[in-house]
């Protein structure tokens, strides 16, 4: 049977979507149920417990707002496979052009014998990304990936070895990415030696700044910029890599006029700006990309995550003049720019295109935010209510102060996911609920989710 879905946009506008799952929560066991609960078990048998379950529901099926089980329950999705499944899980377009490319071919392996989609997909990214100087793109697997390629290309363009990276940031889990994220448990713990010449320095986070949210851009790039020239030397940066919005470091969105000025002094001393956008790209902030929101232009600019539909894929895009220094061969990988998964970007970017969903991110943070803020004057463990577009945060303490308050955000993920809301955390400090749904979700689930999300507040 196939069910239609209704989402009003932004303008008054509505997308109409035929999806094949109904949209509706639905709770026929509890979370999780018997079927998933013996999957579980044959997964601490066959996996090792580094990899870890945010809840422990083994999916069937999946699309629009939400996500089916294997015992047949139905709950809202406010993660989209971490800001992964931006136009829906199996959209459409995705899925019509995936089908067709796997009976074609699969893979040959773009630099051995090259395909149409890979060429297509760059020229895309090169038309879309910020900035109208000339570019070019080459595809990956991961969003470590791209960060991990964006340094090679800074540091032989430049001749160069220092990077310089933010407190908060997140960029992977490879020897290089994992050296510049800044949070160690669970991601480096144990896992040193690091990759050497990286350099970290202070982020503008306005509800922890010091001295208050009004200082913190100019305060925070003052400091940035003289720990550069004083323990470094700016002679020596190839490149900076930063996330417009810390993703994993608790969806910070830097206060306003921080990034320009750290990409305005990159400019004025020839280091590579690097926009880490693996989890902001593609509509999820209410732009295209969030660097746009302050006219930022990226000398690089890495991708992922929502790029693909759900496959795996990653771009690096920059200057031609920086691109364009790699040798033949010094870029690459058997599998990046797999045909399957170009074919689904072509697909993704398509569907933001037609269903408007960066007018979509905008209405979600419009329902959203305004919601989350009568929750914060009701609760008073909520501290912070931040982000853009359909990437949204709340920060927990505990009431009275700035304490993170870790076991709060515990207990609230505990008690959604209990009533089919699926929700994640962030956060340097463990104490963040970060949102992320597809912004092709009803508006009556996204009201729903609200709802539950208030009422594990209140039972606190």
């Amino acid at each position: 049977m196939c069910h239609i879905a209704l989402s009003e946009q932004a303008g008054g506008h509505r997308t109409v979507r035929a999806m094949s799952i109904p949209q509706e929560r639905r709770l026929v066991t509890a979370i999780p149920g018997p079927k998933s609960q013996e999957l579980l078990a044959r997964k601490q048998a066959a996996v090792p417990p580094g990899i870890g379950t945010t809840l422990p529901v083994f999916v069937t099926r999946a699309g629009g707002g939400v996500l089916e089980d294997a015992d047949g329950n139905s709950l809202i999705d406010f993660g989209s496979g971490i800001a992964v499944t931006n136009v829906g899980n199996a959209a459409p377009k995705v899925v019509e052009r995936v089908q067709k490319q796997a009976a074609d071919f699969t893979h040959t392996c773009f630099m051995v014998t090259p395909y149409e989609s890979y060429v297509r997909v760059c020229e895309k990214l090169n038309e879309l990304t910020p900035g109208d100087h000339e570019k070019r793109t080459f595809l990956v697997n991961s969003g470590a990936e791209a960060v991990e390629n964006a340094v090679k290309v800074a540091r032989l363009a430049t001749g160069r070895q220092a990077v310089v990276v933010f407190d908060h940031g997140y960029h992977g889990r490879t020897l290089l990415t994992m050296t510049l994220t800044a949070k160690n448990m669970p991601y480096k713990q144990g896992f040193g030696p690091f990759a050497p010449e990286v350099y970290r320095v202070p982020l503008a986070y306005p509800f922890r700044w010091p001295t208050g949210p009004e200082n913190c851009a100019e305060e925070a790039a003052a400091q940035a910029i003289d720990m550069i020239g004083k323990q470094i030397g700016a002679e020596n940066v190839a490149a900076v890599v930063i996330e417009p919005i810390a993703g994993e470091g608790g969806f910070i969105e830097p206060a306003k006029g921080f990034l320009p000025r750290i990409a305005e002094f990159c400019r004025a001393n020839g280091i590579v700006f690097v926009a880490d956008e693996v989890q902001t790209g593609f509509a999820r902030t209410g732009d295209l990309f969030a660097c746009e929101d302050e006219g930022v232009v990226p000398d690089i600019i890495c991708t992922a995550k929502g790029i693909a539909g759900g496959l795996p894929l990653a771009a690096v895009t920059g200057r031609a003049e920086l691109m364009d220094t790699v040798h033949a061969g010094g870029l690459g990988g058997t599998y990046g720019g797999n045909p399957l998964a170009c074919e689904a970007a072509l697909g993704v970017l398509e569907t933001i295109e037609e269903e408007d969903l960066v007018g979509r991110a905008r209405r979600i943070g419009d329902v959203m935010i305004p919601r989350l803020l009568a929750m914060s004057e009701r609760f008073d463990m909520i501290g912070d209510v931040r982000g853009r577009g359909a990437m949204i945060a709340v920060e927990l303490v505990v009431p009275g102060t700035k304490d993170p308050n870790p076991a709060a955000v515990q207990e609230v993920v505990r008690r959604c996911h209990a009533e089919g809301l699926l929700v994640l955390t962030a956060g340097t400090y463990g104490n963040v609920l970060r949102f992320l749904p597809p912004l092709v979700m009803p508006e009556h689930l996204l009201e729903e989710g609200l709802g539950i999300l208030e009422k594990a507040f209140a039972s606190l």
